[in-house]
């Protein structure tokens, strides 16, 4: 394994796993942080109809997995969402596509087509993030 694919996997194993529902938990942590637990059982009630036992068993699971922590009955993230996304996006084009960011891309466009803002937008990412 060279020095580049060790490095790499090690930042995609060092970020945790998330299921579908634990995210939309976590957006709402995200969304609110720093939040009372007392208002996140009511935002959870309210936006994913979950009973108070749900929430504090999800939080829990994710304070475990160090995604948050809960000091004094208010949660806070320890891990951004932004590097959620990140992980959870890079594990998606390996497992679905092989690791192929152009096989993503040319799948998710599809028959459609870029306009021209989103193309220059692209482009300028890529750029920022060449090698070389």
């Amino acid at each position: 394994m060279t020095k580049e694919m060790e490095r790499q996997y090690i930042e995609e194993s060092a970020t945790p796993k998330i299921f579908d529902s634990e995210y939309k938990f976590a957006c709402i942590v995200w969304e609110h942080e720093p939040v009372s637990t007392r208002d996140l059982v009511k935002y959870c009630a309210d936006e994913l109809e979950w009973k108070r036992t749900t929430t504090y068993t999800v939080l829990k699971r994710l304070c475990e997995r160090g995604i948050f922590q809960n000091v004094d009955s208010v949660v806070t993230s320890k891990i951004p969402k932004e590097e959620i996304q990140h992980g959870e996006s890079r594990q998606f084009v390996k497992r679905t596509f092989g690791g192929s960011l152009p096989g993503f891309i040319a799948a998710f466009l599809g028959n459609d087509t870029l306009s021209d803002e989103e193309a220059e937008a692209l482009k300028a990412m890529i750029d920022n993030h060449r090698e070389g």
